[in-house]
């Protein structure tokens, strides 16, 4: 399972954040975006096996006010929906 999400993350692209951004009505800046894609990238195996180690708050300046609270309720949102998947 893990080969093939990390086939996934590997293809991920900036278009692919702005896109699932946009899909969530979240416009991102490009910090924004790039911030989101780098994370990903080098902390995707962590955050599957300990979904805690994604504490949001810590990036809270990363992000506007208003795309912060977006991106924490998706971040609550598919942790719940999915957390019998994780760890």
């Amino acid at each position: 399972m893990n080969n093939l999400i990390s086939l996934y993350i590997n293809k991920l692209s900036l278009n692919d954040i702005f896109s699932f951004a946009s899909k969530n009505n979240i416009s991102l800046s490009n910090e924004e975006a790039i911030f989101i894609l780098d994370f990903i990238k080098k902390n995707w195996q962590e955050v599957l096996s300990n979904p805690d180690f994604l504490e949001i708050e810590q990036y809270k300046s990363r992000f506007s006010e208003e795309n912060f609270l977006k991106i924490k309720k998706l971040i609550i949102f598919y942790r719940n929906k999915y957390s019998k998947y994780l760890n």
